[in-house]
């Protein structure tokens, strides 16, 4: 029963977080759980971690003490310290963009009843004397109908907090912690501590601009012709710098290539991103239309080649980067002779012996 007696209501809380710790820790689960299948039904992109915990039994009795109990004792209101901690239980997502922080916001509020939202951003933002760079903070619960059955009984008067931030605000949120005394601190320091803050802002800011970037560049790569002729040298008298770099090989056009040719296979961006940077290793002016030309002229022989290879043994493997490669060899022995292993580069000219003779 509620009162006005601080230290009657302190114990009371540690009884009822003692006796449920095991409970929390269960719905801390839980809530993860959902929201981790939320989110990957959701397109909101890639969520680089969604983590969860219990709030430490002490620092919940600092929180209502500084937050609360004052006031509450000044108007003469009896209170239970657990009513107003809706952050017993906290979930923190981490976005790889900060613009991904308002999508997930939308689909917490589609699936939980919304307690408050509070924009640490914008708060911090027109604050000059105040650090930090936080995310939203959401505070939600089970919407009533679902609070209601069975299987989330153990939810039903159990509200969490949600912080959505991006890797970038979630590194800054950690290091300024770690910023001890701030606000007692000379303003030369804060001056320094403002523009670190800013430059973890610009860093989010470019972080996502590289990615929408990139993702011009593929899109880019996606209707351009697969290859120029097979007749074309790859560039003319006319033709400007900046036209016959577009075409030199690179993660993007390969992939646009590659997925012509060996169409049931995933190709993985950043095993390709170390492909191609290994076949500009050997010859820094590859184009695209080179790469177009090998596959087209050699391919059939690999495939002949790879057939007979994997009949040897149910064992072996011959992935279509290993067929590129001995297509690439074939395109210019001189040139690509290293882009086989030694005894990779034996066996296959013994079997091409074998296969003219």
């Amino acid at each position: 029963m509620a009162s006005l007696d601080f230290e009657l209501e302190k114990r009371t809380f540690y009884k009822f977080y003692d006796s449920n710790r095991a409970r929390l820790n269960s719905v801390k689960n839980g809530y993860m759980r959902m929201i981790s299948q939320l989110l990957k039904a959701a397109e909101v992109g890639e969520v680089t971690a969604v983590e969860g915990r219990v709030k430490d039994r002490e620092e919940c009795v600092k929180k209502f003490h500084r937050k609360y109990q004052s006031k509450l004792e000044a108007a003469g209101q009896p209170y239970e310290i657990r009513n107003y901690l809706t952050d017993l239980i906290g979930i923190r997502i981490i976005c790889p963009y900060e613009d991904q922080i308002v999508p997930v916001a939308e689909v917490l509020k589609r699936h939980f009843r919304i307690i408050d939202v509070t924009d640490k951003i914008s708060a911090l933002e027109s604050t000059e004397d105040s650090f930090g760079y936080k995310g939203l903070h959401m505070d939600l619960a089970l919407p009533e109908a679902r609070a209601a059955l069975p299987k989330f009984a153990a939810y039903a008067d159990l509200p969490f907090e949600v912080q959505i931030r991006s890797l970038i605000q979630d590194a800054w949120s950690v290091l300024d912690h770690k910023i001890k005394y701030k606000k007692s601190i000379p303003n030369e320091l804060k001056r320094r501590i403002n523009v670190l803050s800013a430059l973890f802002e610009l860093a989010d800011r470019e972080f996502k601009e590289i990615r929408n970037a990139t993702e011009e560049l593929i899109q880019k790569a996606r209707v351009e012709p697969i290859g120029e002729p097979t007749g074309s040298n790859g560039g003319g008298a006319g033709e400007t710098a900046g036209a016959a770099s577009e075409k030199t090989a690179n993660a993007f056009n390969f992939m646009r290539i590659a997925r012509h040719f060996f169409r049931d296979f995933e190709f993985e961006d950043f095993k390709v991103d170390g492909f191609v940077e290994d076949i500009l290793k050997l010859d820094r002016d590859f184009k695209k239309s080179d790469l177009h030309r090998s596959l087209i002229e050699h391919l059939k022989t690999v495939r002949d080649y790879r057939e007979a290879y994997l009949a040897e043994s149910a064992e072996r493997t011959f992935s279509p980067y290993t067929s590129i490669r001995h297509c690439l060899y074939l395109y210019n022995r001189e040139t690509f002779a290293r882009i086989l292993s030694p005894g990779a580069r034996e066996r296959f000219e013994a079997w091409l012996r074998r296969a003219e003779g």
